[in-house]
């Protein structure tokens, strides 16, 4: 389908920053998930894949055409928004239909094509309906079926999860990954939900303040993260971040002591550990009080206050504890993560 290069990448209105020094490429037939917080720049560089957005500085290339200027009617690339963007006066065929009447498809391959398109997103019993008369999923699987049928270079998602219930969300991520695979259309697609990221990505792009912090495979933006940002975003509940000293390799905050570290005095230093590399022991890294027990089924979820932090961990799921109960954590020495008190970067 289509090789996505993006050559510092810079976009602003005034003196307002929106993305800065953006370099990606994104090799045909990927996944590519931006993730980041609402304003981090991850819809605006979408946008100028599209474009509809110029970007102020750099290139943007698709099988190394430049497409800076080139309208976006004319890049081949199909958006699937949040919001559905539906004509409530057509029925559902008619809007699958709708990018076919437009590009002068022949009608004697339209019917067939959207048929297929409604049948990959299970609307086939529903082509006759109009939007009011589906719920918000099926409009989603419409609006997906609009994107399918146009047989794009590329498909843009916007966040077109957000407006979905929990098991909607789920299905549909099923639904859009297996589609994607199947038609093998590079796809970048954006979200500040890093579930999505982690199940549909071939890779992730986590953004912050218009710029890039991190990219890399899920498992590598998980184990590997490259800075506080990108270990505090991802993960639920995140990576628990405590700040404090290294001396003669034992790191020590109020209340929290860790020997045995490789690196021997470092100074002011951030240390990350995750909530499932944190156990309840006999004898472990700090003594604190039960703040909070949230049992979900498949895991309960413990808030343990050691002096002012809040630390989180993972128990079994049949483990209960009274507020207030003294415990102590131990913190698993082959999962500790150290980072720059200052800069916030991986110290290695």
């Amino acid at each position: 389908m289509a090789e996505i290069e993006l050559h510092n990448i810079q976009k602003r209105w005034g003196a307002v920053w929106g993305v800065r020094d953006v370099n990606l490429t994104i090799a045909n037939e990927e996944f590519v998930v931006f993730l980041g917080p609402s304003g981090c720049g991850k819809t605006t560089t979408m946008r100028m894949i599209a474009g509809l957005e110029e970007p102020s500085e750099g290139d943007i290339k698709m099988d190394g055409e430049i497409m800076n200027g080139i309208d976006a009617r004319d890049r081949d690339v199909a958006m699937v928004f949040q919001g559905y963007a539906l004509y409530p006066n057509m029925t559902i065929y008619e809007n699958i239909r709708f990018p076919l009447r437009m590009r002068d498809v022949p009608k004697s391959e339209q019917d067939a094509r959207v048929r297929r398109a409604a049948e990959m997103v299970e609307l086939s019993d529903l082509l006759d309906r109009k939007p009011a008369a589906l719920s918000g999923g099926q409009r989603q699987r419409a609006a997906l079926a609009r994107a399918i049928v146009r047989q794009p270079h590329v498909f843009l998602m916007d966040e077109p999860l957000s407006n979905l219930d929990t098991k909607l969300r789920q299905n549909m991520r099923v639904q859009i990954k297996h589609i994607q695979r199947e038609l093998k259309i590079t796809t970048v697609y954006v979200t500040h939900d890093q579930i999505e990221a982690m199940t549909l990505a071939d890779r992730i792009v986590v953004m912050q303040a218009g710029a890039i912090q991190q990219i890399g495979t899920p498992d590598e933006i998980y184990n590997d993260p490259a800075n506080t940002f990108v270990a505090g975003f991802i993960g639920a509940p995140p990576m628990n971040l405590i700040e404090g000293k290294i001396e003669d390799g034992i790191f020590t905050s109020e209340g929290i002591n860790v020997q045995g570290l490789t690196r021997r005095d470092a100074g002011p230093v951030t240390l990350g550990v995750r909530p499932e590399d944190c156990t309840l022991s006999e004898s472990g890294n700090l003594v604190g009080e039960v703040y909070g027990v949230e049992p979900t089924g498949d895991v309960t979820y413990l808030t343990i206050k050691a002096g002012p932090k809040m630390i989180e961990l993972k128990a079994h799921r049949d483990f209960r504890a009274q507020l207030g109960e003294v415990v102590q954590v131990r913190f698993d020495p082959e999962r500790l993560f150290l980072f720059d008190q200052k800069t916030g970067e991986r110290v290695r």
